[in-house]
């Protein structure tokens, strides 16, 4: 592993405790073989919840005209395991890694999951090492480009594909729509639209088209869905 010094320098901060950071770049593999008592799995949960809030925080202040539910799927964006990764590799967070002689040769340090998962083990480090002000400069610095072109994109959210997917991942059943109303003459026709899942019906969304009303029953489905799967 390249001096800790090194990676100092990358992530832009200096530790009073040294021994964090070599935490927080010690993988299980290689601690079991080395028959150490601590690795990074313990910091990577409490980086989980760290990075959580700091990103939470700053998309609030970032994306001031949306909802909840827009929030907790912004954020699960920029937290989620392949930009996370990203970020690692843009750290080159992987070159500092312990690894076991199994992860190295199966090309562990550059393995998504590995990478996002030290990167919150990194994030906590800091945390623990500094504080609060320290880690949110550490995460503002890294993820500021991330979270700008996420919160540009929310506009262009596709509501039913992404409610799709959802419901494939975690309910194993694909929702339905179905047209509650169409009211007005043809030049101002309005459409009601609920959409059902397991025959219950969870969004309901009105438009001038069957697509916009579509759209927006997504929407509803997703703002509840998202109090129940963050």
């Amino acid at each position: 592993m390249p001096p800790l010094l090194d990676i100092q320098q990358r992530i832009g901060h200096q530790f009073e405790n040294q021994d964090l950071l070599e935490r927080a770049l010690t993988h299980k593999s290689y601690a079991n073989e080395n028959r150490l008592y601590v690795h990074n799995e313990r910091l990577e949960f409490l980086g989980d919840a760290v990075l959580s809030m700091v990103i939470s925080e700053y998309l609030m202040n970032a994306c001031p005209t949306s909802s909840e539910g827009d929030l907790s799927r912004l954020r699960a964006a920029v937290v989620s395991e392949p930009a996370l990764a990203s970020i690692a590799r843009d750290i080159g967070l992987g070159n500092y890694l312990l690894l076991g002689r199994g992860e190295e040769q199966t090309g562990g340090r550059d393995k998504d999951s590995l990478l996002a998962n030290s990167l919150e083990a990194v994030i906590a480090s800091i945390y623990l090492d500094a504080g609060n002000t320290a880690v949110q400069e550490f995460v503002i610095r890294f993820f500021k480009e991330l979270i700008k072109m996420t919160c540009a994109s929310r506009s262009s959210l596709d509501y039913k594909t992404e409610l799709q997917e959802l419901c494939q991942e975690r309910l194993k059943h694909l929702p339905e729509y179905r047209i509650a109303a169409e009211t007005g003459p043809d030049h101002l026709k309005q459409f009601t639209v609920d959409l059902i899942i397991k025959g219950e019906i969870y969004g309901r969304g009105i438009g001038k088209n069957k697509k916009e009303a579509e759209q927006r029953a997504a929407k509803e489905a997703l703002d509840k869905l998202s109090k129940s799967y963050g």
